[in-house]
C-alpha cells in the first residue's frame, strides 16, 4: 500500500486497447473536439455580434456555449494524447485537477440549463413582465451563481480525495479522471467520500431538476392554455431545444453517478455522452431549432462573403 504522495501517477485505460481502434476513435473524437471547439465559438461569437441576440435567453445561451468549450477541453486533449500514446499515464496532481474541473463544470452546465428554463418559464408564462423580471442584474448574478456554487460542491469532494491511499494497483478503467473512477482504486476507506459525493450529487441534481421540472410544468399549463394551435407550436418551439438538451445532459449524468462505479463500459458510454457529446450538440440543436439563430448565421456568412466578393474586384 502506498499513499498519495508515494504514488506519482496513474494509467488512464481509456476506452480500447486495440491498436486499430483507437486510430479509428483518435480520429472520431478529434472530430467531434473540433465540432464542439467550432459550434461552441461560432454561437459565442453570434450572440455577442448580433443586437437582435441581445436578449436573457441568448445572454444565457452564451455562456453554455462558452462552458462547453472548458467542458469537452477538460478531458478530450488527454483522450486524445492517450489514444496515439503508449504510457496512457497522469500524474496524481494532474489527475485530481482533471476530476475537479470535470465536476465543477459539469455542475454548473447544471445550473445553466435550469436558470434557462426558469427563463423559458417567465417569458412564455409571464411574457409582459419578462424584461422587467429578467434584468441584467439578476442574469449576471444567476451565471456566477451557478459557478460559484458548482465550484465549492467540486472543491469539497476533491478535498477529501486528496487524502486517499491508494494501492500498487493505479489503473484507472476510464479515459479521464472522475472521483468515482478514484475511488474504485483507493485502498482507502472511501464510505464517507461516495456519501458526501452522492448527497452532494443528489442534492445538487435534486434542486436543479426540480427547477427544470416545475418550469416546465408551468409552461405546459400555459402553452395548453393557448387557443391558437400556431401559436402553441411557437411557444413550445421555443423550449423544445432546451427540453432535448436536459433529456440528454440529466439523463446520462445521473446514471453515471448514482449507479455502482465497477469500471463497466457502460460508465464509459454515459461519460462520453454527457462530457463530450452533448457539449457537441447543443449548438447544433439550438441553431437548428431557433430561427433567430439561423437568420445570424446567414448575415454573418453574407457579410463574409460579400467582403470575399469585394476584396476580388478590388484586386
Amino acid at each position: 500500500m502506498r499513499n498519495a504522495s508515494a504514488v506519482s501517477e496513474f494509467v488512464l485505460l481509456g476506452l480500447t486497447a486495440d491498436p486499430q481502434v483507437q486510430a479509428a476513435l483518435f480520429v472520431l473524437f478529434l472530430v467531434v473536439y473540433l465540432l464542439t471547439l467550432t459550434g461552441n465559438s461560432t454561437m459565442l461569437l453570434l450572440v455577442m455580434s448580433d443586437a437582435h441576440l441581445h436578449s436573457p435567453m441568448y445572454f444565457f445561451l452564451a455562456h453554455l456555449s462558452f462552458l462547453d468549450v472548458w467542458y469537452s477541453s477538460v478531458s478530450v486533449p488527454k483522450m486524445l494524447e492517450n489514444l496515439m500514446s503508449k504510457t496512457k499515464t497522469i500524474p496524481v496532481g494532474s489527475c485530481l485537477t482533471q476530476a475537479f474541473f470535470v465536476f465543477a463544470t459539469g455542475g454548473t452546465e447544471a445550473f445553466l440549463l435550469a436558470v434557462m428554463a426558469y427563463d423559458r418559464y417567465v417569458a412564455i408564462c409571464h411574457p409582459l413582465l419578462y424584461g422587467q423580471m429578467m434584468s441584467s442584474r439578476l442574469c449576471v448574478g444567476l451565471v456566477w451563481g451557478s459557478w460559484g456554487v458548482a465550484l465549492l460542491n467540486a472543491l469539497m469532494n476533491t478535498l477529501l480525495a486528496v487524502n486517499l491511499k491508494f494501492c500498487d494497483y493505479r489503473t484507472i478503467h476510464h479515459y479521464t479522471c472522475e472521483l468515482p473512477s478514484l475511488f474504485l482504486i483507493s485502498c482507502s476507506d472511501v464510505s464517507t467520500n461516495i456519501t458526501v459525493m452522492l448527497w452532494s450529487f443528489v442534492i445538487h441534481a435534486f434542486v436543479t431538476f426540480l427547477l427544470i421540472l416545475s418550469s416546465y410544468a408551468c409552461i405546459v399549463s400555459t402553452i395548453l392554455s393557448i387557443s391558437s394551435t400556431t401559436g402553441r407550436s411557437k411557444a413550445f418551439s421555443t423550449c423544445s431545444s432546451h427540453l432535448i438538451v436536459v433529456i440528454l445532459y440529466f439523463g446520462s449524468a445521473s446514471l453515471r453517478y448514482l449507479m455502482p462505479t465497477s469500471g463497466s463500459p457502460l460508465e464509459l458510454i454515459f461519460s462520453l455522452q454527457y462530457s463530450v457529446i452533448t457539449p457537441m450538440m447543443n449548438p447544433l440543436i439550438y441553431s437548428l431549432k431557433n430561427k433567430e439563430v439561423k437568420a445570424a448565421v446567414k448575415k454573418m456568412f453574407g457579410k463574409y462573403f460579400d467582403h470575399r466578393h469585394w476584396v476580388r474586384k478590388t484586386i
